[in-house]
């Protein structure tokens, strides 16, 4: 690839770049219908999570150009650049519940005895109660979760922010990764830009009241600058590295960085 491509004013020369690889890639027919979906910078149209095309030729492209979005994303990422935060009173009631299994399967944690392990390149490698995670600093920022279904809902979430958590355990901010393991089996890793994003939340609450298990419990990694499946619920372990791991999801063909 053209490095001389990758500054924000030769943003256009980006997308029309993956366009191009698009077309020596994928057939006729599976062309028109992802370019009809739209490659922007943000890669979202990438991510809708439905099959374009079920050939080997077809998986291959998208794989690449998978890759392609998350180094356009990650590389124009912008950390001083806040998501919209509304009012209370646009709050989604009920916010829906979403997950890749049904609600009757939503793991059972102790809030009385977990313990959420934090390991790699951290200084302070221990376990962390529900009540010490509660004793640093909390926020709360009412924001848009936007899902790669199509469809979004206003929530608002509380805790602390999850660069002050990195900064307590002493975490190498020089690191590329943060990643995640979930009590529901989910697993997913993050840029560090993204972590030490100022609306970047270790979410403890829901709506002003203790985060409900259909909602994460005991917390869950609230990113409004990311699409819905990029943010981890029912954390259970953290760890900070420079070797890049994906996700769930990620495993399964979307895109890794799935953020704006």
């Amino acid at each position: 690839m053209n490095t001389s491509i990758w500054h924000r004013d030769n943003a256009e020369a980006v997308v029309a770049e993956a366009r191009n690889l698009i077309k020596k890639q994928l057939p006729q027919a599976s062309r028109r219908q992802f370019l009809a979906r739209g490659l922007t910078l943000g890669g979202l149209g990438l991510l809708s999570g439905c099959s374009i095309d079920d050939s080997p030729t077809a998986e291959a492209a998208l794989t690449r150009i998978s890759h392609f979005n998350d180094r356009v994303q990650g590389w124009l990422f912008d950390s001083s650049r806040l998501a919209p935060t509304y009012p209370d009173s646009m709050i989604t009631r009920p916010f829906p519940f979403n997950a890749f299994y049904d609600e009757s399967k939503v793991p059972e944690v102790e809030a009385s005895s977990f313990l959420l392990e934090v390991t790699g390149l951290v200084a302070n490698k221990r376990r962390w109660t529900l009540d010490e995670l509660r004793a640093l600093p909390q926020y709360a920022q009412v924001t848009r979760h936007i899902c790669v279904e199509g469809w979004s809902a206003i929530g608002k979430w509380g805790g602390p922010r999850f660069g002050d958590f990195l900064r307590a355990v002493g975490a190498d901010l020089n690191a590329r990764y943060v990643g995640f393991q979930c009590a529901d089996d989910y697993y997913t890793s993050i840029d560090m830009a993204t972590a030490l994003h100022p609306q970047t939340l270790l979410a403890l609450d829901w709506d002003g009241q203790p985060l409900p298990p259909k909602y994460g419990f005991p917390m869950k990694l609230r990113m409004p600058t990311k699409l819905g499946y990029k943010n981890p619920k029912h954390i259970q372990a953290i760890f900070v590295s420079n070797t890049f791991n994906r996700g769930y999801w990620e495993d399964q063909g979307y895109n890794w960085f799935g953020g704006s």
